[in-house]
């Protein structure tokens, strides 16, 4: 007799029994042994051979922890990265995404002194809030999305006294008494800020690479902010200073939020957290402060509301997602250079003479940062 089996498949095999009287008797694999037949020299045996011999078999899941966040059963593909790392991005599309939010970032120091023309600090900050809020809800009503589980509300308190209160509120203040330009490059020690914090939270240490080139870049701002303020340090400054500690925690959190959940919800869900205090906030402090509305009034309170606060944190989030929180933050470098533009083309301020210089030194920074294993 001679069987034929498979290591791989689930097959019917036939066994050719010949006993002593020359009859053939057909045997299926996997059925019970059939009494009484004769098998001459060999013994008929049933086999399932269901499953493949050719090695253990490995039950235990390796893709990653399972988010239980979504349906049960189903396995968030992001959830294969570590929850603050990076993840592998063939395509440009995370690093695109966070530079996008740069970019809406770039933009909110120049709204924000426009929105400054027709309201108060105050008011400007509640009713931003308030707004995007309303708008983040209008989405997530939309989407018909389930309320996080109560392990992400922590985090999600993190983001909304960081990106959501804390540095609209500090930087704000700041612009009273601050030109744009010199915000602008205080703020742009938001990147190291944002790794210290993503490095303490997480346990990941980055290369002495990317620390190097970070500390560089910071050191250049530190140089050229001083320049310009003449070696002192403002009341302003205090208040960006602030600004920053706080702005890097929320970025922390909400990168490592945004690898269980999308991005557009980590900030949705941070707004409507803080909704109820913005829209107290908004009818005392619109009651307190004068309006005096006019059309960069609106637009610059438009723009931080739905640009800035809601579609930048989006992409912002989302890049982060992808490409890892410490390389995300050294693309900020370049949000000094894009707000020093814009203060110029929109509000019509002196650029100062040491931006161009900066600038270079900052664009190198962020090459080596972005090439640096982290």
């Amino acid at each position: 007799m001679r069987a034929q089996d498979s290591a791989t498949a689930a097959r019917t095999i036939a066994v050719t029994a010949t006993g002593d009287s020359g009859t053939d008797h057909g045997i299926r694999a996997g059925s019970a042994p059939t009494a009484g037949i004769r098998t001459g020299d060999v013994t008929a045996r049933s086999a399932t051979l269901a499953t493949d011999t050719t090695g253990p078999i490995d039950t235990t899941d390796t893709a990653g922890p399972t988010d239980t966040t979504g349906p049960a059963g189903a396995v968030n593909p992001t959830d294969a990265a570590d929850a603050t790392g990076s993840r592998p991005d063939p395509l440009p599309r995370g690093t695109l995404l966070a530079g996008l939010g740069v970019v809406a970032f770039s933009l909110t120091f120049p709204s924000t002194v426009w929105g400054l023309e027709s309201f108060g600090p105050w008011s400007l900050v509640a009713v931003r809030s308030t707004l995007a809020a309303l708008v983040a809800g209008a989405f997530l009503l939309v989407g018909r999305v389930p309320l996080p589980e109560r392990r992400h509300w922590a985090g999600l308190a993190v983001v909304a006294g960081g990106v959501v209160i804390g540095f609209p509120l500090l930087t704000t203040l700041a612009l009273q008494t601050s030109t744009t330009s010199h915000a602008a490059v205080v703020v742009g020690l938001l990147p190291l800020t944002t790794a210290a914090f993503a490095a303490v939270r997480t346990g990941r240490r980055p290369s002495r690479t990317f620390w190097f080139a970070a500390v560089s870049g910071a050191v250049v701002v530190i140089v050229f902010t001083l320049q310009q303020s003449g070696g002192a340090v403002s009341r302003g400054d205090l208040y960006l200073f602030g600004a920053l500690l706080v702005c890097a925690a929320g970025y922390t959190e909400g990168g490592r939020l945004a690898r269980l959940m999308p991005g557009w919800q980590v900030i949705g869900w941070a707004l409507i957290l803080c909704l109820p205090l913005m829209a107290a906030g908004s009818a005392v402090a619109l009651t307190v402060e004068p309006v005096r509305l006019n059309a960069h009034g609106v637009i610059g309170l438009a723009w931080v509301a739905v640009g800035s606060t809601f579609f930048g944190l989006y992409v912002w989030y989302r890049g982060m997602a992808a490409i890892g929180i410490p390389k995300a933050s050294q693309l900020q470098l370049a949000q000094p250079l894009l707000t020093l533009f814009w203060s110029v083309f929109l509000l019509g301020e002196t650029l100062p003479l040491a931006a161009p210089i900066a600038a270079v030194a900052v664009l190198v920074c962020i090459a080596v940062t972005q090439r640096a294993k982290s």
